[in-house]
This record gives C-alpha cells, sequence and structure tokens, in this order.
C-alpha cells in the first residue's frame, strides 16, 4: 500500500461543517458564572480607586474582585509565566491576571465581574468606575529607545535585554572593510492583530469533593497550559485535566498563558462553581497578543561580482507591555536566518528588546522567521541593483551548495541546515511564472508610457522547524523541550488507535496521522482513530506550533508504527513457527519467504495478543508500543516565491494579480493539506505586506482595533495561486519530512513588497513601508516627482 503521498480529504471536516465538532463556546454547563473583564481604557497609569458598587447591584452579578482583592486572596501563587528568559539578566516585570496599582496598556484587566449571562457580565464591567491617573505612555519603539518616558514607572529603563550572536567579530568587521558594494537598509515589522475564525474562549468545571478541575480552552498547547497553570496557581498538577476542544484556527495566538486562562481556573476553584468567558472580537485587540512589531536594521557586504562577504544585522523589538511565554524569544527565532539561503563568510545579529505600554507581542505565524527572510530579501533585491544584475541573479550567485544538492551544511550563523537544492527550485519558480515574458510585458508598459506599471518580486526563503532538539532548546534557555509522544495500539477488532501529543487547531492531524499509520501497517485510513487534545487522554506531548507536528510529532508516530510491526513479527513468527528474520511484512499481512501460503494477517497477530493464549515466552499481551522521539536536528523548508503586482500610478493602488510558489518541504503526506496550508500561509504575508497594520496613536490607543478599520484580506483580494513543489527529503528524521504550516508566510510578503517597489522603480523608489496601502504608494510616487519632497 502506498497511502502517503497521495490527496485525501480531511476525515475531521464532516463533524466541524456539520455543527457536531464543538467549540469552547458551545459547551454549556449548569450553574456556569461569566466573567465579565474591567479593562484600562489608559495605555499607562495610576489606579487611585475602583468603585464597584453599581456593578455588584446590577441583576443577575455574583461578586466583583478587583486587582487587588484577587491578589489578596492569594489566587496564584507566581505571576504569568515567562519560559524564555533569553539572558541572564533580561528584565521581566512581574505580569498577574489583573493589575492593582498600574496599568501598562490598554485592554488590561483591572476587575473581573461573575454574573449569570454574558452580556449580564458585560454590561456590569461597565458599570465599575475606576479612578486612573494618567502617566506617560511609551507607545512605540521609538519612544523605548528614547527613554524620556519609561513602561513601567518602577524601572530604570525600557530596555529589557541585549542579545548577540557574533560568530567571528574580526572577520565581519574585515568582510566590510575590504567589500566593493555595501547596502544598508532599515525595514519595519508593523505589529500584527491575530485573526483566528475563532475568538479564544475558557471554561473552567471544578469537581469541589474530588479537587480535580477540568479546564476547556481554545488553546493550541493544552499540556503546556497544565504545567503551567499548575505552576502559576499551585493548583495540584495531577489534579488538572486540560482540554483543547475543536479550535478554529490559532497561528501562534492561542499558544499562551493567558489571564483568563488563570482567572478561570481559580475562581472556578474558589467558587467550587463553572467559570467561563469568551472573548469579543472588540476584545481580541487587546487581550490576545500581537504578532511582529521590530525595527530591522541590516547591511551587506558584497565583491565586484556581488558574492556576499558579510551581513551584519541589528534588530530593535518590541515587547509590549510584558514578557509573554515566549515573547522575548521570538525575535531571536530568525536570529539564525537573516543570511537566508546564501554563503555569507561572515555574520553578525544583534537584539534589543525594549518594554511599549502597548499589547504585549509574542508569535505570530513564523515567528521570527517572515522578519528575517524580509530583511534579507529585500536587501538582496538592494544589493542586485547596487550591481546591476537581477534580482534572480544575484541569487543565483549566491546560494548555498552554489545552488545544487546537499545535506547537512553548517552555515555562516552556526546552523546545520538539514538539506537543500535552491537552484532548481528557483529554476522551476521562474518557468512557472513565465519569468522572461513578464519582463518583457513590463519593458512594453514603460516604453508606452502607461500608468499602470508591472511589478515582478522574488523571494527564495528558507526556514526553521520541527523546534527541537530539546539539547539545543536548553542552549538557548527556552524552557521546554523538543520532544512528541506518541501511542499507537491494535484494538481487539483489528482497528488501530493513536494517541498523539500533538494538537490540532485546523491542520488536519487526524487525517494524516491516519494515513502514516496506513501506509505502515497495511490498513485502511479510516481504520484508524486519533486521539489528541485532551490531556487525560494524552497525558504526554508538547503541542502545536513552530511547524513541529509532522516533522516531531508525526515522525513518532511512524516509529511507534515500526515498533508495533517488530513486536507483531516476533507473535506471528512463533504462532507461523518460523524464525523472524524469515519473516517478510507487506501490505498488513507476514509471510514466510519461500512460503507463500504461510501468512498472517497483523490483525489476526493483534487479536492473539489479546487473548495471550499463545504468545512467545516473556511477551506482554496486547499489542501496542509508545515512543518519545527527540530529533537531532531541526528541519529547514525552502522555496522560490514569484508575486507579480500592477500598480496603478494615479491612484496608488496595488493589485497582486499572479501568485507562484514552488515550495520544497521534503517527502509529503497529503499533498491536499500541504497546498492549503501554502494558501494560506501565502494570504497571511500578503496581507501583512499590502493591507494589515496594527495603528497606535502617541497615547497608546490602537486606532484600528475592529475588523472595520483592520484589513484582512477576502478571497476577491487574492489571485488564483499556482503552487508547485520540489523534493529534497530531510535528513533530520526517518521519513525525510518538513514542516509546511508556516512557509507561505515566511516567503510572500517580501515577495510581494519586492513586486511592488519593482514596479515603482522607474520612480527611484527602493523601499516602501508595510502595508502598502494606495495612500503610502501615491505618497511615494508624489515625493519621487518633488525631488524627494513629501
Amino acid at each position: 500500500m502506498t497511502v502517503m503521498g497521495t490527496p485525501r480529504l480531511r476525515k475531521e471536516d464532516p463533524k466541524l461543517l456539520t455543527g457536531e465538532g464543538k467549540y469552547v463556546d458551545d459547551l454549556q454547563v449548569p450553574g456556569q458564572l461569566w466573567m465579565g473583564m474591567v479593562r484600562s481604557p489608559m495605555a499607562h497609569a495610576r489606579i487611585n480607586g475602583i468603585d464597584t458598587s453599581a456593578a455588584e447591584a446590577a441583576d443577575g452579578v455574583h461578586a466583583v474582585y478587583t486587582g487587588a482583592q484577587l491578589n489578596d486572596m492569594g489566587l496564584w501563587a507566581a505571576p504569568l509565566p515567562c519560559a524564555w528568559p533569553v539572558t541572564p539578566d533580561m528584565v521581566n516585570p512581574p505580569h498577574y491576571p489583573a493589575a492593582t496599582d498600574e496599568v501598562h496598556h490598554v485592554g488590561e484587566i483591572v476587575a473581573v465581574v461573575l454574573a449569570d449571562s454574558r452580556y449580564g457580565a458585560a454590561d456590569a464591567a461597565e458599570l465599575v468606575d475606576v479612578d486612573y491617573e494618567p502617566l506617560p505612555a511609551v507607545a512605540s519603539i521609538e519612544a523605548a529607545r528614547d527613554g524620556s518616558a519609561t513602561a513601567h514607572s518602577d524601572l530604570e529603563s525600557n530596555k529589557a535585554y541585549h542579545w548577540p550572536l557574533i560568530p567571528d567579530p574580526d572577520a565581519l568587521e574585515a568582510a566590510f572593510a575590504n567589500a566593493t558594494h555595501t547596502v544598508k537598509a532599515e525595514f519595519v515589522q508593523q505589529r500584527l492583530i491575530p485573526s483566528a475564525m475563532e475568538p479564544r474562549g475558557v471554561l473552567a468545571i471544578p469537581s469541589p469533593a474530588g479537587g480535580d478541575l477540568t479546564l476547556y480552552s481554545a488553546t493550541q498547547v493544552p499540556h503546556i497550559l497544565k504545567v503551567m497553570i499548575a505552576a502559576t496557581t499551585g493548583l495540584p498538577e495531577g489534579k488538572l485535566r486540560i482540554v483543547a476542544p475543536a479550535v478554529g484556527g490559532g497561528f501562534g495566538a492561542k499558544l499562551n498563558i493567558n489571564p483568563d486562562e488563570i482567572l478561570a481556573a481559580t475562581l472556578a476553584n474558589k467558587l467550587s462553581r463553572p467559570v467561563r468567558w469568551t472573548e469579543s472580537r472588540s476584545e481580541a485587540a487587546f487581550s490576545t497578543h500581537q504578532g511582529r512589531g521590530q525595527i530591522q536594521t541590516i547591511e551587506l557586504a558584497a565583491d565586484a561580482d556581488g558574492k556576499l562577504l558579510g551581513c551584519r544585522v541589528h534588530l530593535d523589538a518590541d515587547m509590549g507591555a510584558y514578557m509573554m511565554l515566549i515573547t522575548p524569544g521570538v525575535p531571536l527565532l530568525g536570529s539564525f536566518l537573516y543570511t537566508g539561503v546564501y554563503a555569507v563568510p561572515a555574520f553578525g545579529f544583534t537584539c534589543d528588546g525594549y518594554f511599549t505600554n502597548l499589547t504585549p507581542t509574542d508569535a505570530y505565524r513564523g515567528a521570527g522567521r517572515p522578519e528575517a527572510s524580509y530583511a534579507i530579501e529585500r536587501a538582496m533585491d538592494l544589493l542586485a541593483g547596487e550591481v546591476g544584475v537581477g534580482p534572480d541573479e544575484i541569487r543565483r550567485r549566491n546560494y548555498l551548495g552554489g545552488g545544487e544538492h546537499f545535506e547537512n551544511l553548517e552555515t555562516p550563523a552556526t546552523l546545520v541546515f538539514d538539506s537543500g537544492n535552491y537552484g532548481p527550485n528557483l529554476d522551476a519558480a521562474l518557468e512557472m511564472a513565465g519569468y522572461a515574458d513578464l519582463r518583457a510585458e513590463q519593458q512594453a508598459r514603460r516604453d508606452a508610457g502607461s500608468s499602470t506599471q508591472l511589478g515582478i518580486g522574488l523571494c527564495t526563503y528558507v526556514e526553521i522547524c520541527g523546534l527541537a532538539p530539546s539539547r539545543a532548546l536548553g542552549g538557548l534557555n527556552y524552557g521546554a523541550g523538543g520532544w512528541e509522544h506518541a501511542v499507537v495500539r491494535f484494538l481487539p477488532t483489528g482497528k488501530v488507535e493513536v494517541v498523539s501529543g500533538s494538537t490540532p487547531h485546523g491542520q488536519g492531524h487526524e487525517t494524516s496521522w491516519s494515513m502514516i499509520v496506513a501506509d505502515k501497517l497495511g490498513v485502511d485510513p479510516d481504520d484508524v482513530t486519533v486521539l489528541h487534545s485532551d490531556t487525560a487522554i494524552s497525558p504526554l506531548g508538547l503541542d502545536t506550533y513552530g511547524s513541529r507536528s509532522l516533522a516531531v510529532g508525526g515522525v513518532a508516530i511512524a516509529m511507534a508504527c515500526d515498533k508495533v510491526i517488530d513486536k507483531a513479527k516476533e507473535i506471528a513468527a512463533h504462532q507461523l513457527e518460523a524464525n523472524p528474520d524469515d519473516l517478510e511484512f507487506d501490505a498488513g499481512s507476514f509471510t514466510v519467504k519461500g512460503s507463500p501460503d504461510k501468512t498472517m494477517p497483523i490483525q489476526s497477530v493483534a487479536f492473539g495478543a489479546f487473548t495471550a493464549h499463545d504468545l512467545p515466552d516473556d511477551m506482554e499481551p496486547n499489542l501496542q508500543e509508545q515512543v518519545t522521539f527527540d530529533p537531532p536536528n531541526f528541519a529547514f523548508p525552502f522555496g522560490t516565491h514569484v508575486a507579480v503586482v500592477e500598480v496603478d500610478e494615479e491612484t496608488g493602488r496595488v493589485d497582486l494579480i499572479d501568485y507562484i510558489a514552488i515550495d520544497d518541504c521534503g517527502n509529503q503526506v497529503n499533498p491536499l493539506i500541504v497546498e492549503g496550508q501554502v494558501h494560506g500561509g501565502i494570504v497571511q504575508g500578503v496581507a501583512q505586506a499590502l493591507w494589515e497594520g496594527a495603528a497606535y496613536d502617541e497615547d497608546g490607543n490602537c486606532k484600528n482595533p475592529s475588523f472595520l478599520d483592520y484589513l484582512v484580506p477576502s478571497p476577491t483580494e487574492v489571485p488564483s495561486m499556482k503552487l508547485g513543489f520540489t523534493t529534497t527529503p530531510s535528513t533530520s528524521n526517518p521519513l525525510g519530512v518538513k514542516g509546511v504550516g508556516e512557509a507561505g508566510t515566511i516567503g510572500s510578503a517580501a515577495a510581494v513588497i519586492n513586486a511592488v517597489c519593482d514596479a515603482l522603480s522607474p520612480h527611484g523608489i527602493k523601499d516602501l513601508p508595510m502595508p502598502a496601502t494606495p495612500a503610502v504608494v501615491w505618497k511615494a510616487i508624489q515625493s519621487s516627482k518633488n525631488g524627494g519632497q513629501s
């Protein structure tokens, strides 16, 4: 049987499409109390007093607790966790579920209302009167660097940490001293507001007599959430059960340990009643962390032919008001990738993290890698202009391995790339795009004086995913491991049950894991049931983020299948009276070599293992095995994206008219799911390039917190994408697979902005800030006509 590598519809979808699948907000429990959050309308202020009397008198209200009262109740043993202290001296101001004396961003919780209904709780929360004393707000990275005001009154500075990665400082200085060509550019990674289909939600159900607590959360990380709730609240870990029911997307925004989850768990435990909360869309800009938020400075040094000699990068990164679970580490996830797919002899990277009075930042689809790809790919286009060659040629001249196939190649940033083959990947993208014809059409429009310019943008990206191995993460002071756990068991009836520590939120795990098992064990994928996302059923796991599910979790399942086959072979050999070495396993059956009539289906072996009537001596009954897989290296997918845009010079309007992506994620399990992941990732990257961006005023107020002003693209804004794939198996795992969930996002923003700048190059425009809205583009054109004056 060959199941892996063939397109297959997702088995999860019928439940979700018919309403049978249940999200947190669908769950109803008798006696439940709703939380209504009283949130600060100010970015930075002192709390002088809180009057809760009107709220307490409202119908249906059971209690109102201020942050100070909650703190005095002893509901938590520690502040909200940050699992990635990137330096020993990193500043990490305590972040409690509710503020007590000072607020540090708009939307920070200052009090909680508990009421019979969602709307009753929300209405009562508006009756709470808080006396705020405004304090100066730090509303941008520039203001944080300036330091005239501090985001936390008790801190002397806004700087949280300084993190360097400079393997050879002398070589780096020499590279720039000896360069014929240098380019230097500053790019801004604007803040992004995650917009999953399902807002976050939480429901905590206590068991007063037994002391147990079950918490349902729209989370990507039930296993990590369990550990962190226990560590933060002091509730016994063994008494906690975390369930992630159907989860409607995450993109990193649901991997945190949030104030609402801690409040629900602790208040439910205290009051002996279920407590719940569901995020409203208007709350999302403040109650869920945001993505990106960086100012990047990148410098490239090259010889006369454009061959790279050195790359120097500095980031100023916006932490927001607090350190969330991996806030300080997100900018560093891309630190090793600022040399991209290129052979760069000397490299240096530094990052300064700063506190601001804005919503905290943390992981968002790609988490540090889209930012790195954007910087190096934009800089490579600038270098191409400096050298006087095309953007495709400057890339060819600098590919690692000469653009040819390689395995286990050490990069200038001290990583070892598992495999790559960049030249053929670029060739395939250019051919699919009709690159030469596009350039000819572009020139024809320019010669004709057209006001609708054509732009073609390239991006050749590489990403780091399959977040592991654990030792490497430990070396970065990351607070968790990189392993994943899986159990594969045959049931007595011959069906297969899989328990996965990897938790889906739209990726199609049940389908893909069934296909891996079917391919390995020779069973029908529909005969495989996948259990996940419930710590009572799957007690071991490290969840889903960083494109790690297949490269770690899926591989663990495949390895568990191999162990099942090994045990089954011993049983079959015993019952067939043959030597195990003489047995062959194919299409779900064991056969004795040279005796095709002596055969035994694996289902029969499984039933025999269940009855245990005739097993080899000292063998345990039942046919099940488990594996905890900790990869020896990360996986490094790559690809080439080509964006084609039209720019109306009279209005500044940018239309994306074509998009070509040739990705390489190693061996594929389900090409249909792979294509869907790439589609979604591309749209999110294009959205950052052209439409999305959280805008703040100088007082720290978000000016576009709702979908009225925050522009999330619909299908009408995106063309039908042309996808293709090359296959370069990973050497980091036995399946040869790499991640693909974030690949589209990592390649697309740079490709689109490169295309827009390419269209505007006759005006001398070399760079534009994101998002490249019509107003931004039009102003750039007018400025170029006025000699650079706006």
